[in-house]
């Protein structure tokens, strides 16, 4: 287990205790094959690292328009977004991380909990570009997520893409 990390750490403390977890994640994986396994192992382990992480998991794309919950840890969230919808389905249309500092302010925003003010939610993608699904993080804190995580964050989606790669 790990030392719980603030919201008031520094950079430099939020890449020292992300680089400790991911070495962590990648130890207790490293002989795994079950993707499920390794997701819900990345969600807790996530999950308990940040006390500003409230809501830490993952939406697998399952249908071709449609994420799907699942692992995760937090209250409930929502079962399946469509990829036109909200922080999770643009992610996952653009490829590209969104990191939203008011997710009030963001155009189509799913408000799966009334008490999350940011977001921060990563593509998983395989080396060939292929969306296997993303991993979205939750704060009750507005403006929680800084580019230290988002680094992180797209290092440990890179590592999950091309660690379950379908064959």
């Amino acid at each position: 287990m790990h030392e719980l990390l603030l919201q008031s750490a520094t950079e430099t403390e939020r890449s020292a205790h992300h680089a400790v977890v991911f070495e962590a994640l990648q130890a207790m994986l490293a002989d795994e094959t079950d993707w499920i396994c390794a997701l819900a192992t990345v969600a807790c382990e996530l999950h308990e690292a940040f006390d500003y992480f409230d809501w830490t998991g993952f939406y697998r794309l399952l249908e071709p328009q449609t994420l799907v919950i699942g692992p995760y840890q937090g209250s409930h969230g929502c079962l399946r977004i469509d990829l036109n919808r909200g922080v999770c389905g643009a992610a996952a249309r653009a490829r590209q991380t969104q990191r939203v500092d008011d997710v009030t302010a963001f155009p189509g925003h799913i408000a799966c909990s009334t008490t999350t003010r940011s977001e921060l939610v990563v593509p998983i993608l395989t080396p060939s570009g292929t969306l296997l699904g993303v991993l979205d993080v939750d704060s009750e804190l507005p403006a929680a997520f800084s580019q230290a995580d988002q680094d992180a964050l797209e290092a440990l989606c890179a590592w999950l893409g091309a660690r379950f790669a379908p064959r």
